[in-house]
């Protein structure tokens, strides 16, 4: 017996507004329960526009923990059908959860099952499906219309799958199918490694929406389809297609993580998607010997400790460095036109600016605060696993300032920084790149190999004026 299932919501608050449930036994309907549901919440515009749902309309309809026992009565002993079922079956569930209980039922998603089952059609939305299978569709986007639709075409899917092989493979609990996004084929997450790299989600203009590293690429992907969060849920729904890189080690992952993100700007990225840097931090001593650490724009600063994307992160990076070594926010350039700083009275600040500390310890606290965001060293080779036994990976860093990374054959020892050069996929320096080689680096430092001046002496180019 299946229930074949369609709602209607209020869209981002994913509440429901009506619901029709079809209890179908291969050949016939044989029971039904159809009702509007009163959402608790304003129905936007948009969606009354798209349903024909209006606010009055469910102003006197039962609330959903009203017709729970009524669904659950339904739906008992039945496999849960829709088209796109994870969308239906994840926000039933949810009020369900809402109300303190759980609904656990087998799912078939018509949408996978067509693309199984009538391959090849560009489109395998309800409407495109229905319009290429001869199928009418009486009160489109009304939850009885779509209903009574993925009906039909769920019966056409049980005669196509003559031998039952694709349904019983979709019911298969380890088979996974009913937790996949619906416009994704398993073949796909079947041929995901299991090693460390970088992988794209792509909607179906193969346009890339998501991008994210992992140790393990196939397990991070299919973790994704076990997130209920709407971000996350949102996401899958989009995608299509997913492809990869394979990075060897997770330190690579990152570093291709966070370029490629800011090359292709994926929607759902948003923790990486940084304007384009303008804002440069650095460090000066005046005629009295004070160090100071400052900031200006990007383009008047020589050779910047750290960029940012705007004044107010950098002022803000600043305070936290001012309070982490207890250095004074007159000489950071926080506080100006004053005598001795606000920070002196709270003891925050030890009075090099009134003359309470001596400039030598003062200017101490200043190296150790610049040493924290720079490189022990300033020329080194990051050596990590490579892609397979006989390669490994490298990071190289010139200058401080992260140049790339690449893959070179183990057994072959490179002789020159030039050598490096023609080896390496050249990359942009900034904060992210930093915050993960920093914290790497404290984590392995032995997996350094320091170059020093001789080494980066011989090479026949500008190495430090090269950038990415």
């Amino acid at each position: 017996m299946y229930a074949i299932v369609d709602i209607e919501t209020t869209g981002h608050s994913s509440k429901i507004t009506e619901i029709s449930i079809l209890v179908f036994d291969g050949s016939k309907i044989v029971d039904e329960f159809t009702t509007l549901v009163n959402p608790e919440c304003i129905i936007p515009p948009f969606i009354t526009n798209l349903t024909g749902i209006t606010n009055a309309m469910v102003g006197n309809a039962p609330k959903f923990y009203e017709i729970a026992k009524q669904i659950t009565e339904i739906t008992k002993n039945t496999i849960f059908v829709a088209h796109n079922v994870n969308f239906d079956y994840n926000i039933i569930q949810q009020e369900y959860k809402d109300l303190g209980f759980d609904l656990k039922l087998k799912k078939l998603c018509t949408i996978r099952l067509s693309r199984k089952l009538i391959p090849g059609l560009k489109s395998y939305s309800l409407g495109a499906l229905c319009s290429t299978q001869n199928i009418a569709i009486n009160n489109r986007h009304r939850a009885k219309g779509d209903a009574e639709a993925t009906v039909i075409l769920f019966k056409k899917l049980l005669h196509l799958d003559i031998d039952n092989n694709v349904f019983n493979s979709f019911l298969n609990p380890k088979s996974r199918q009913a937790s996949l996004p619906p416009m994704l084929s398993k073949s796909t997450i079947d041929g995901l490694p299991t090693n460390p790299g970088v992988y794209y989600f792509k909607n179906e203009k193969d346009e890339i929406i998501y991008i994210g590293k992992a140790i393990n690429i196939k397990q991070r992907v299919v973790s994704h389809f076990y997130d209920k969060s709407k971000k996350e849920v949102t996401m899958c729904l989009e995608t299509s297609n997913i492809t990869f890189s394979k990075t060897g080690s997770e330190l690579l992952a990152l570093l291709l993580e966070s370029s490629e993100i800011k090359k292709w700007l994926p929607k759902y990225n948003r923790a990486q998607r940084r304007a384009q840097e303008s804002i440069g931090l650095f460090s000066y001593e005046d005629r009295n010997g004070i160090k100071h650490i400052a900031y200006n724009k990007l383009k008047l600063v020589t050779n910047p400790l750290m960029k940012f994307s705007n004044t107010t992160k950098c002022r803000l990076f600043i305070e936290k460095m001012c309070e982490e070594f207890e250095l004074c926010p007159k000489y950071c350039h926080l506080q100006s036109n004053v005598s001795s700083c606000f920070h002196f009275q709270l003891k925050k600040c030890k009075g090099v600016c009134n003359g309470k500390e001596s400039i030598a310890a003062y200017n101490k606290r200043v190296e150790k605060a610049i040493n924290s965001i720079k490189f022990q060293s300033e020329n080194f080779v990051i050596k990590e696993t490579g892609r397979t036994n006989n390669e490994i990976a490298f990071v190289l860093i010139l200058n401080g300032i992260y140049k790339g990374f690449g893959y070179t054959n183990a057994k072959k020892e490179l002789q020159s920084a030039n050598d490096y050069f023609q080896l390496i996929e050249p990359q942009k320096d900034n904060n992210d790149v930093k915050r993960i080689l920093n914290s790497y680096l404290k984590k392995k430092p032995h997996n350094i190999e320091l170059l020093n001046s001789d080494f980066i002496a011989h090479d026949s180019f500008d190495l430090f004026n090269f950038q990415a």
